[in-house]
């Protein structure tokens, strides 16, 4: 048995023994019996304690001159050399004797540990990535049920995605917020009918960001079971806005019927066809008409051709805005001193040459009514809103970031619903019948 001091001269070489095989096999290295000992004392600075080693050389205790001038460093050498030992012992013993070498990023090692292939692989960065921006495997959730506008233009952001029907806008929402989809495709206006205001409040009320924005060209047709014709008709069905969109058409074409509304423009197809009523027509798309079995009485219904949704995507988290692009930046803001603040935040756009494509007010739900004392008229009620802003530039725009910083100064209330790449594909209008 063999011990080592701080100071010891051994060699871990001259401690192994190395036998010499046969010729053709591998070297293989039997360890000797090796105790390692950290022997250290500290009597006072000046006093030099020996200790023996396997030399018979005394060796200083402050290990002045050799690897680790400290106690800690000597300690941790003790440690790592006598792990290396104990771990060829246990590898000699249990490969008896025969264990080979092996040779791992140059430097030869004995396999210590087996390899068992059934363990659970670690996380990598893929598995912790989003889902992605565009393409497949995305659940997007829409209003309406299969056939409907909004499906299309749910199609047109995100090509081969899962559509998700929901009953009402904000089923939609709440199936982002929830996780249930990845994204929602929501109309916000219409070139004809103007906002959907249910929408605008529904932005306000919960935390989804807008990431991108489609116009789809909408071309309404007159739907109804195989077989029925327009004379027999009495009564129309379809979304408000579809019927407010064809309304002069409807006149043109000799029906006296009755307009009655429902929630969008594929359920009244839908209903059509599963209450077997021959004497209603729906207004819808072409598609809806394919996927409920109705025949196409008549196409491009719509009184005017450019007539054209504008939905905007939604989701959790926003994106990063871009300047190499152009881009849309929306906005929500409030102010407690009256419209007369109006001014100075729109001119906080015009004096930076940034375009406004969009201003919408809403009433201010949490305080619709503002009350202002006069001595000489009595007390004067103003009516409080919030406004919906839309102007051509990112976030990233230097100018866009001053602008706001300005509005700010104005408004009590500011929020950024989202900067989004705008909608550039080119714009065809719907075909006239």
């Amino acid at each position: 048995m063999h011990t080592i001091t701080p100071s010891s001269g051994v060699s871990l070489k001259s401690l192994v023994r190395q036998t010499s095989p046969p010729p053709g096999q591998i070297n293989r290295f039997v360890p000797a019996r090796l105790v390692v000992q950290c022997g250290y004392r500290f009597d006072s600075a000046n006093t030099n304690a020996s200790t023996v080693n396997t030399t018979g050389v005394p060796a200083s205790n402050n290990f002045a001159g050799h690897v680790g001038a400290s106690r800690a460093d000597w300690q941790s050498s003790c440690a790592i050399l006598a792990s290396k030992v104990v771990s060829q012992q246990q590898d000699t013993e249990k490969t008896g004797g025969a264990g080979e070498i092996t040779v791992v990023n140059g430097h030869k090692t004995m396999d210590l540990v087996p390899i068992d292939n059934n363990l659970p692989k670690p996380l990598t960065i893929t598995d912790l990535s989003p889902a992605p921006m565009h393409g497949s495997q995305l659940r997007v959730a829409y209003q309406g049920v299969p056939g409907a506008y909004s499906e299309a233009a749910a199609g047109k952001a995100y090509p081969k995605c899962e559509a998700i029907p929901c009953d009402q806008f904000e089923v939609a929402f709440q199936a982002v917020e929830l996780w249930i989809a990845d994204r929602a495709v929501l109309p916000v206006e219409n070139s004809l009918g103007g906002s959907i205001h249910r929408n605008y409040d529904l932005l306000l009320r919960h935390r989804l960001h807008i990431v991108g924005e489609v116009q789809l060209p909408v071309h309404h047709c007159l739907l109804a079971l195989p077989g029925v014709r327009k004379e027999y008709l009495t009564r129309v069905i379809s979304h408000p806005q579809a019927l407010a969109q064809c309304e002069l058409t409807l006149t043109k074409l000799g029906l006296n019927v009755v307009r009655e509304a429902v929630d969008d423009t594929a359920g009244a197809a839908e209903y059509i066809a599963a209450n077997n009523l021959r004497d209603t027509a729906a207004i819808a798309s072409a598609r809806a008409a394919e996927l409920y079995g109705l025949q196409i009485l008549s196409e491009g219904i719509q009184d005017d051709s450019s007539n054209v949704t504008r939905f905007v995507m939604l989701a959790r988290e926003p994106i990063i805005p871009r300047t190499d692009r152009p881009f849309k930046t929306s906005i929500v803001f409030a102010h407690d001193k009256g419209t007369s603040v109006l001014f100075k935040v729109l001119s906080a756009f015009a004096f930076r040459n940034i375009s406004l494509t969009k201003i919408e007010s809403r009433p201010h739900r949490n305080r619709p009514i503002r009350l202002v004392d006069d001595a000489n008229v009595g007390t004067a009620k103003h009516f409080e809103y919030m406004f919906y802003v839309d102007f051509e530039a990112s976030m990233a725009d230097v100018r866009a970031q001053n602008a706001l910083a300005e509005v700010q100064e104005f408004t009590s209330f500011l929020r950024v619903l989202g900067s989004y790449p705008m909608d550039m594909t080119p714009w065809c209008p719907s075909r006239e019948e």
